[in-house]
């Protein structure tokens, strides 16, 4: 599946292939969806994604941790 958001990120499309096209269209009301940093690129997401999508979690976030780097004290 692709999904493509809107610039406002309230409007959702979805295109999914199954021995033909599906276009999905999600609208929300009062909220906006938590898309990542480039609104105006195409998201290929897998079906678990797409539900924390439209539930309004974050998908595909860069990670505001640093990596754990292995100390050199022993």
């Amino acid at each position: 599946m692709i999904c493509f958001c809107n610039r406002q990120m309230d409007k959702l499309k979805i295109l999914h292939f199954d021995e033909g096209f599906w276009l999905y269209y999600y609208r929300l009301e009062a909220n906006r969806f938590k898309w990542p940093s480039n609104p105006q690129e195409a998201l290929k997401v897998n079906i678990e994604e797409l539900r924390w999508l439209l539930k309004g979690y974050e998908v595909r976030t860069v990670s505001k941790f640093k990596p754990i780097k292995p100390s050199n004290y022993f």
